[in-house]
C-alpha cells in the first residue's frame, strides 16, 4: 500500500510555534539543568536515591495519573454524556487510603526497588517474575493507549488532522522525545519535569476554559440553564453522580466504590510505574501523604478539563444561545477539543494548548518507560547475571529504557486501530485497557497483603485467569463465543475489573505459601 507524502499542513501560525518553540526549549534546560548530579547507580537512576520531596512527587503522580487522557478525553466525556466521570474520584479516595495505609508501609519496610519483589520474598521467584512480566504487559497497554492520545495533538500540529499515517508519524516523534529525555537524568528529573509539565497542562486549560467564556455571547446563568436542562433519562449534563445498576454503565457510585477503587489500587499499589513514585520519597509517610495530595488536587483538575467539555457542547450544538457566532458543527468527539484548539483559539493560544497536551502525554511516557526499564533491570537481569557493578546495570537500564520505548510506540499504532474499531470513549478506553494487567495483579497482591495463601502456581494462574476473563468480555471476543441471544449484553469496564479480580483472588487463595515464607507475614 502507498504510503501518502508526510507534507506539512497545519494551521499554526508564527506565535503558536514560538510558544510551542519555548515549551520545548524548556523541556531541554531543565533536562540538561536536572542532568548534572551523576547517577552513582540504579537506586539512584531509578528511585533517585529515595531522597525526592513529598510536594514534587505529588505532582508527579498527578500528572502521571491523569494524562492526555484526562486533557482529551474527560471534555469529550462531558461533550457527549455528563459529568459523572468525577465519580472515578470516589475510587481513586477509596483506593488511596488502601494504599497508604496497607500497601506502602510494607514496601517500605521491606526496602523493595520494586513492588514485585515483595512477591519473591512472600511466596517465590518465579511468582516475582510473573508479575513483572504481567505490569510490563499491562504498561504497555495502558501506556500505548496514552501515548496514542498524546499523539493526536502532534499530528493536528503538523498535518491538520489525525488520519491513522498522520496519527503514525505522530506517535514516532513523540516516542524519540520520550526516550532521548528518559535517558537524561532518570526518574528524578521525570518528576521535576512532571512538576513543569502539570502547571503547562492546568494552565493550557484554564486558558481554554476562559477563551469559550468570552466566545459564547449569552451569561453564565443562561450556559447553566441550558446545562441543567432534563433529558428524557432524568439526567442533565450537570448529572455528576448516578446510582444506576445497569451493568452496561460505567460510572455510577456503585463502580466508583467497586471497580474504580480497584482499578486505583492497581495504579497505586501494583502497577511499577505509579508506586515507583511514591518509593523515591524518604518514608512510607511521606509517600502517603504525597499519594493523597495527589489524589486531592486531581479532582479539581479533573472537573477543569470536563467543564471545558461542557462549554464545548454550547459552543458547537446550542446555536440558539451563540447566535450568529454559531460555528459549524465539529468532527467526531475524539477530536472535538483538538478541533477548537485548531480553529478557534487565538494565535499563540493554540500553541499553549498544544504545548499543555503534549506535556500530558510525554508526562505519563517518560515514566512508563522508567519504570518498565527497572523492572527489568531489578527482576529479571539482575537475577539472571548476578555480580556486576552498578555501572554495568545503570547501562542496561538506559538500553532498557530505548528498546522499551521502541515496543511502546509500535503498540500506540495498534492502539489507533483498536480504538478505531471500537465505539467507546477515549477516557473509557484508557481505562479499559488497565483491568487487562490490573485484575491479576491487584488479586495476587490483595492475597499476599490479607492472607497467608498463595503458592507460585496460584499466583501464576491468578494472573492468566484475570487477564483472560476481561479479554473474554471484550465485543469482539464476546460476540465470537457466546450464543447469539448474549450477544447484545453489556458489562461496563468496571464490572470486567470486579468480576475478574474477585476470580482471581479466588484463585490465588487455593494455593499455599511456603512454609518458611508464610511465617513472614507484612502485616
Amino acid at each position: 500500500m502507498d504510503l501518502p507524502a508526510l507534507h506539512l499542513a497545519t494551521s499554526f501560525e508564527l506565535l503558536d510555534w514560538v510558544v510551542l518553540g519555548a515549551y520545548f526549549l524548556l523541556l531541554a534546560v531543565s533536562g540538561v539543568l536536572l542532568s548534572w548530579k551523576k547517577q552513582e547507580g540504579t537506586e539512584d537512576y531509578f528511585l533517585g536515591g529515595r531522597s525526592m520531596p513529598m510536594w514534587a512527587v505529588a505532582f508527579s503522580v498527578l500528572a502521571t495519573s491523569q494524562s492526555a487522557a484526562t486533557f482529551i478525553g474527560a471534555p469529550e466525556s462531558s461533550y457527549k454524556g455528563n459529568l459523572t466521570f468525577l465519580s472515578f474520584s470516589i475510587g481513586q479516595i477509596v483506593a488511596a487510603l488502601v494504599v497508604a495505609f496497607v500497601f506502602l508501609p510494607v514496601f517500605y519496610r521491606h526496602k523493595v526497588a520494586t513492588v514485585y519483589e515483595l512477591l519473591e520474598r512472600r511466596v517465590g521467584t518465579p511468582s516475582k517474575l510473573a508479575a513483572s512480566w504481567m505490569f510490563m504487559i499491562g504498561r504497555l497497554f495502558a501506556s500505548g493507549a496514552r501515548l496514542f492520545m498524546g499523539s493526536l495533538a502532534m499530528a493536528m500540529i503538523l498535518y491538520g488532522d489525525i488520519q491513522w499515517w498522520q496519527v503514525c508519524a505522530a506517535i514516532g516523534v513523540m516516542t524519540l522525545i520520550g526516550i532521548f529525555y528518559t535517558l537524561i537524568g532518570g526518574i528524578r528529573s521525570i518528576i521535576w519535569t512532571d512538576v513543569i509539565q502539570t502547571f503547562v497542562y492546568v494552565g493550557a486549560a484554564v486558558a481554554a476554559l476562559v477563551v469559550l467564556m468570552r466566545m459564547i455571547p449569552v451569561d453564565t446563568q443562561q450556559i447553566m440553564s441550558a446545562l441543567s436542562e432534563t433529558n428524557d433519562d432524568g439526567t442533565s449534563k450537570l448529572t455528576w453522580l448516578k446510582f444506576d445498576l445497569d451493568p452496561a454503565q460505567p460510572f455510577t457510585l456503585w463502580t466508583a466504590v467497586l471497580g474504580f477503587a480497584l482499578l486505583n489500587i492497581g495504579f497505586f499499589g501494583t502497577d511499577q510505574d505509579g508506586t515507583q513514585r511514591m518509593l523515591t520519597c524518604k518514608s512510607s509517610a511521606h509517600a502517603s501523604r504525597s499519594m493523597l495530595s495527589a489524589v486531592i488536587l486531581g479532582i479539581p483538575v479533573t472537573f477543569l478539563f470536563m467543564a471545558v467539555g461542557l462549554l464545548l457542547w454550547v459552543f458547537y450544538t446550542r446555536p440558539d444561545l451563540m447566535g450568529d457566532a454559531a460555528p459549524e458543527a465539529a468532527g467526531s468527539s475524539m477530536k472535538i477539543f483538538l478541533q477548537f484548539i485548531m480553529t478557534h483559539m487565538p494565535p499563540g493560544m493554540s500553541g499553549l494548548m498544544m504545548a499543555g497536551l503534549i506535556a500530558a502525554g510525554l508526562s505519563s511516557l517518560n515514566s512508563a518507560l522508567n519504570a518498565m526499564s527497572s523492572t527489568f533491570v531489578n527482576d529479571f537481569y539482575r537475577h539472571k547475571c548476578r555480580d556486576r557493578g552498578e555501572e554495568h546495570y545503570l547501562f542496561v537500564g538506559r538500553a532498557g529504557v530505548m528498546v522499551a520505548g521502541v515496543i511502546l510506540g509500535l503498540f500506540g499504532v495498534l492502539c489507533f486501530f483498536w480504538k478505531q474499531s471500537s465505539d467507546i470513549p477515549l477516557v473509557d478506553f484508557a481505562l479499559l485497557v488497565m483491568a487487562f494487567a490490573y485484575s491479576g495483579l491487584v488479586a495476587i497482591f490483595l492475597t499476599v497483603m490479607l492472607t497467608n495463601r498463595g503458592s507460585n502456581l496460584s499466583v501464576i494462574a491468578a494472573l492468566v485467569v484475570g487477564f483472560l476473563i476481561v479479554l473474554v468480555m471484550q465485543k469482539a471476543v464476546w460476540t465470537s463465543i457466546t450464543p447469539q441471544s448474549w450477544h447484545d449484553l453489556k458489562i461496563a469496564f468496571p464490572w470486567q475489573m470486579l468480576l475478574a479480580t474477585l476470580i482471581a483472588f479466588a484463585v490465588c487463595c487455593l494455593g499455599k505459601q511456603p512454609r518458611d515464607q508464610s511465617d513472614d507475614s507484612v502485616m
